[in-house]
């Protein structure tokens, strides 16, 4: 196995997360599993082996599933509390023992704790006569679950539990009720009724809340807000938080610029300061803030993680990636451009270094994100796409087409049912802003994207609108009739997207590309499943356009299972620019 990450949960104890291959017959995939160590040793406990079963299969199936901590009972010296499969579970981290406390109810999907690590609240799906809803549920005194809110997904209404005040009877919620972006909201338990708007930004979505748990006169305070600006950005509270933060800035030199941004539900303009260039991250403190694990870096730059001691004293601790010169990665900013209705769309553009590439025009790449129900971040990217492309000279479109979450309902709305077409429109009018701008040269302009994007990068190449070279599609999905069953793993998010999943199949009409395309897949991808290449590729080698195919061994959705292979996946896209795309490269 591999470690994929680590975190204290308790003095001297810490959680890992690791990861394998999955091969079951012809079926291949990847699992995980969580550890409790001792970190002056001892063995790897994997919490799952103390929970009783009935039978060999369910021992069976235990083994391959992994616990995951919902609350990691910060005043509680000795137990975490675990999520297995739906149900609650209590763990001891030191006697390595579990009791349940919470047995799942159906369709749940998933709880929340107040300050004392009770389960106070959760989330429920179901279906009724007006569609698929997702309940808000509280326990009452007796302990038995009463329905608050019921939000149908087709509305795209948002009513989810962030936190709980020191007061049991007031929780703090994410809700767009009312209005196109999220905010945070008190909510009255006992009377049911919304009340004071905490934080809201009117650009931004409100995403959560931090409550101060740690014993003492703040015990119970609000500390931040946190909300997706042009990336996740914390707007703190606690004045010591803040002077901690500002003690950060200062010393590694942090200064914010403006930066325009439009609203896409009202088509209004503001200019907000921002930090365009390094920004910051606290990973990690001591319960008195005067120790933290930070990083620091740009949307270009990979940073690097920092250990500050006295809130002053700031050492680097390491480089996630020491061999990567910041200087070859160019510069990102945030621009807005018009969609053909009107609509405006959010961007990031990213422009290669001008000491070595020049002024521009360049050739440019645009590459929509995959979800649909996702967004870009202005942060650096670990695919390394964004990178590599802008480090060979290319400029980087990537639009927030309509359809892309985290950016307001109406942006949200506007994309359903329509896949490869008004979505695929606004990628089209990204490259007629870029062209227009100077930055894209003419008839060098490729598009390459990964999941939704690859499904975006098959439909650029059954478009007849001469705007493309070639496009690259990473584990795209060509089929929309099957997506709607198969695609989404997670059951949610397959029945909440299924109804709005309409539009192009590329797979149906791959035979009339009109211009080159290079698929790529791994044969471990059990999210798009690697069939939706070949349904592509099997038609689309009629059409008497280039078509080339890569299957990529132990390659997932977009998590490569050895350095070797995502190297690999990025040559694939490297050499295609460079020498592919229909000849002499893009």
């Amino acid at each position: 196995m591999k470690i994929q990450g680590v975190q204290f949960v308790k003095s001297g104890i810490v959680a890992i997360s690791a990861w394998q291959p999955y091969d079951s017959g012809a079926f291949k995939s990847f699992t995980g599993k969580l550890y409790m160590v001792n970190v002056d040793g001892g063995p790897w406990n994997d919490p799952l082996t103390t929970i009783q079963t009935r039978s060999e299969s369910e021992r069976e199936q235990l083994s391959r599933s992994s616990a995951r901590i919902i609350d990691s009972l910060p005043n509680d010296p000795d137990n975490v509390l675990l999520s297995v499969g739906g149900d609650i579970y209590k763990y001891n981290v030191r006697l390595h023992r579990s009791e349940r406390v919470l047995r799942s109810g159906e369709r749940t999907n998933g709880y929340d704790t107040d300050l004392t690590g009770e389960v106070r609240a959760r989330a429920r799906s179901g279906r009724d006569a007006n569609g698929l809803y997702i309940t808000t549920d509280f326990r009452n005194a007796g302990g038995a679950w009463e329905e608050h809110q019921r939000n149908y997904v087709k509305d795209r209404e948002v009513f989810s539990v962030a936190a709980f005040s020191k007061d049991p009877n007031i929780a703090y919620v994410v809700s767009n009720r009312g209005r196109d972006k999220a905010a945070i909201i008190e909510y009255n338990i006992a009377t049911r009724q919304l009340g004071e708007v905490l934080f809201s930004h009117p650009l931004f979505e409100a995403t959560g809340v931090s409550v101060w748990n740690v014993p003492g006169e703040n015990f119970g305070e609000i500390a931040s807000f946190t909300f997706d600006g042009l990336r996740s950005e914390t707007y703190t509270v606690l004045p010591e938080l803040e002077a901690l933060r500002e003690s950060i800035s200062q010393s590694l030199g942090i200064h914010q610029t403006p930066v325009a941004v439009t609203d896409p539900a009202t088509g209004q303009t503001q200019n907000i300061a921002y930090d365009n260039g390094k920004y910051f991250r606290i990973i990690s403190t001591s319960r008195d803030l005067n120790t933290a694990i930070i990083w620091a870096g740009s949307a270009n730059d990979p940073g690097a993680y920092y250990l500050l001691k006295n809130k002053t004293q700031m050492t680097v601790l390491s480089q996630p990636y020491p061999n990567i010169n910041p200087n070859t990665l160019g510069e990102t900013h945030f621009v807005n451009y018009a969609a053909r209705d009107g609509l405006t769309i959010p961007a990031f553009l990213t422009k290669p270094d001008p000491s070595q590439f020049g002024p521009g025009p360049y050739p440019t790449v645009i590459m929509p994100h995959g979800g649909p129900w996702a967004r870009d971040e202005m942060t650096f990217d670990a695919s390394m796409w964004p990178a590599l492309l802008v480090s060979r000279g290319y400029a980087v479109l990537q639009p927030q087409f309509r359809g892309s979450s985290g950016w307001g309902k109406v942006l949200w709305r506007a994309g359903d049912g329509e896949w490869g077409q008004k979505m695929q429109d606004d990628l089209d009018d990204g490259v007629k802003w870029a062209l227009e701008q100077g930055i894209a040269k003419p008839h060098h302009v490729a598009m390459f994207g990964f999941s939704y994007g690859g499904y975006a990068a098959m439909v650029a190449a059954v478009r007849p609108n001469g705007l493309y070279k070639c496009a690259i599609a990473g584990a795209g999905v060509s089929d929309l009739t099957r997506i709607r069953d198969s695609l989404l793993d997670n059951p949610y998010a397959r029945e909440a997207q299924r109804d709005t999943i309409s539009g192009v199949s590329p797979a149906t009409v791959a035979n009339t590309i009109s211009i080159p395309i290079m698929l790529y897949h791994g044969e471990r991808d059990q999210t798009a499943p690697i069939e939706h290449s070949e349904w592509f590729v099997d038609k689309a080698r009629s059409s008497g356009q280039d078509v080339q195919f890569n299957r990529l061994s132990d390659y997932g959705h977009g998590n490569a299972w050895t350095r070797v292979i995502m190297t690999q996946q990025l040559k694939l896209i490297d050499d295609y620019f460079k020498t592919g795309c229909g000849g002499a490269g893009l």
